[in-house]
């Protein structure tokens, strides 16, 4: 069954099958319960072009909201939630047109052959429709909130096509899209709320945004080194190990470092009422640890980022961050 065509794979069968290994098909052709005309079948398919599991990325949207200590405001919360619902419609037609620019490549792929652009689950021109449908919606909604929140969505929008076309070939640049992007998250979620959004919360997420980066492209080269990545992208050719061990290095510790100065900031205390942050810092700590151990001890996993999203031991480490921040911020008040 090993030249049974893509398009005949059950979903299922892509479920049950080990990263980097072939689908196990244990059904004759005619047996499938899918076929190339289900129009569900397809429907999930571009479900799964649009990634819908990688908005959480877009919670950054959220962070002025929250850190402005407005977090239960209705109309606040209502306009941070247009934001993020914005993004993530721009999010989805940015994974929507790099799979169709990448297609050809993906195709070669152990993994991301299965995609549903390159295996032909999604064809090409509905994808582009989809692209077209998505960037349309969000676009004409970000501009009845503000033309400064309709600027950042547009920017976020154009770079990350620039991203797909060009700049993810160019090494270290990549990076830095990808961590502008993050940055350009959170200046929408400011505009959409009108809450001014501190140079501390803007440094903390670019340096974070290249510290995931990094460990993106590091896990991509180890998994390039033992034959595991089919055909790399180019700008991993111009990566070495110990360039990205060293920027690892530098952005987790900056990372760290800059959250500190955060919550010790005389004016953070006072804005907060209270010195009992800084406590916060140690889960920043381990959930960088956590992420540099996924990075080094899963080579044959898709994605660090993804991993992490699955990894009990991190997910665990960013909720108890999460209830000891809103604690702090919202509950504990000097005597």
């Amino acid at each position: 069954m090993a030249d049974a065509p893509r398009e005949a794979l059950t979903e299922a069968e892509l479920r049950d099958s080990a990263p980097g290994e072939p689908p196990h098909v244990s059904l004759a052709p005619s047996e499938h319960p899918k076929s190339q005309g289900d129009l569900v079948w397809r429907v999930r398919g571009i479900v799964k072009t649009i990634r819908p599991h990688q908005w959480v990325k877009n919670v950054f949207v959220l962070a002025p909201v929250v850190f402005a200590k407005e977090i239960f405001d209705p109309l606040l919360l209502w306009r941070a939630g247009a934001a993020f619902l914005a993004f993530c419609l721009l999010a989805g037609a940015v994974y929507t047109m790099n799979d169709l620019a990448d297609v050809e490549a993906d195709r070669q792929h152990p993994v991301k052959r299965f995609r549903p652009i390159a295996s032909g689950r999604v064809p090409i021109p509905a994808a582009r429709a989809l692209a077209v449908v998505l960037v349309t919606g969000a676009l004409a909604g970000s501009a009845f909130r503000s033309w400064q929140f309709f600027a950042a969505a547009a920017a976020y929008f154009t770079l990350n096509v620039a991203y797909s076309f060009k700049l993810k070939h160019i090494a270290y640049l990549d990076v830095g899209c990808i961590a502008a992007g993050f940055v350009l998250r959170v200046m929408g979620g400011g505009f959409a709320t009108q809450i001014s959004v501190s140079s501390y919360l803007l440094v903390c997420t670019a340096l974070l945004a290249l510290f995931l980066g990094f460990g993106k492209r590091r896990h991509e080269l180890a998994l390039a080194a033992i034959g595991g990545g089919g055909k790399t992208r180019a700008a991993l050719e111009s990566y070495s190990s110990r360039g990205l061990d060293v920027a690892l290095s530098v952005t987790a510790l900056a990372t760290v470092a800059t959250y500190v100065a955060y919550t010790l900031d005389p004016h953070t205390q006072e804005f907060f009422k209270t010195r009992w942050l800084w406590p916060s810092t140690a889960f920043v700590v381990l959930g960088v640890w956590r992420f540099l151990h996924l990075v080094r001890s899963r080579p044959r996993a898709e994605s660090p980022t993804q991993e992490m999203l699955k990894d009990g031991p991190f997910v665990g480490i960013v909720l108890l961050w999460v209830v000891l921040v809103m604690w702090v911020v919202y509950h504990l008040r000097p005597s």
